[in-house]
Parts: structure tokens; sequence; C-alpha cells
């Protein structure tokens, strides 16, 4: 599965947006996980593709303050949500005031993952990478 292109979605109400549906189609199943990112943007993963990853992260060190730091960055505020017939889902509170996203965004695949921007910070990065 590798997750591409540039979506730009409206809010469909409070905090809910339509996941486009060719990242759908990618997900096995309605569930996917949804956590803090780089960059001010929100990660979203396959739910198996994350449980693999999540074994992976729980690897390093306790005693390494770097590792402990990026556990606690993404486990802290990571989710499993669902989406609904129609293709929607719910971010939650939490992540959208991370996010800064209120009613535009854009979700671009990211190969194994792919991630919700609030769509202005998303034009300032890709300028900002151009250069």
């Amino acid at each position: 599965m590798v997750f591409f292109g540039e979506y730009q979605i409206n809010f469909s109400g409070s905090g809910r947006l339509l996941l486009p549906k060719k990242v759908r189609e990618l997900l096995k199943g309605n569930i996917f996980i949804l956590t803090k990112g780089f960059g001010s943007c929100l990660s979203g993963y396959d739910k198996d593709d994350w449980e693999k990853r999540a074994a992976e992260l729980l690897n390093p060190s306790l005693l390494q303050p770097t590792d402990m730091d990026n556990r606690r960055y993404i486990f802290s505020s990571l989710v499993y949500l669902e989406i609904d017939e129609q293709g929607r889902f719910v971010v939650p509170k939490n992540l959208l005031e991370y996010g800064q996203l209120k009613n535009k965004v854009v979700i671009i695949g990211v190969g194994d993952h792919f991630e919700i921007w609030e769509a202005k910070k998303w034009e300032t990065y890709k300028l900002r990478i151009k250069s």
C-alpha cells in the first residue's frame, strides 16, 4: 500500500472530514490511526500497519531520553478512528488544536502514511521546500 496524492477538503461539520476515496481504498477496514505528525500536521496510518510499527517503536531503550520523548509525543495523542459509511470521521479536539485545523485542510499521501495539514501551512511548506 502506498498513499499518494494531494486532496483539498473542507470540514463538513464540527471536526468532521471526508477521507478521500483513494486514501480510504488503501486502508484495510474502516478503522485507522491518527496521531500528531511532525511539522504541525497529523499523521494517519492503516491500523494493521500501525500495530507493526508500534511494536518497533517499543523496542528502543527506556533509558534513552529521546526514545521516551518520541514515545510520549506519538502515543499520548494517538487515536483509533472509525470511518462512517460516507467516508467521514471526526478529528478529536486535541488534534484539531495541534494541527490548527479550522475550515480547509489538505490531505497528502506520504507513501507509508497520509498527513492532514491546515491548507495555508501546507502551501507555506511547499514554498519552503521548493527554495
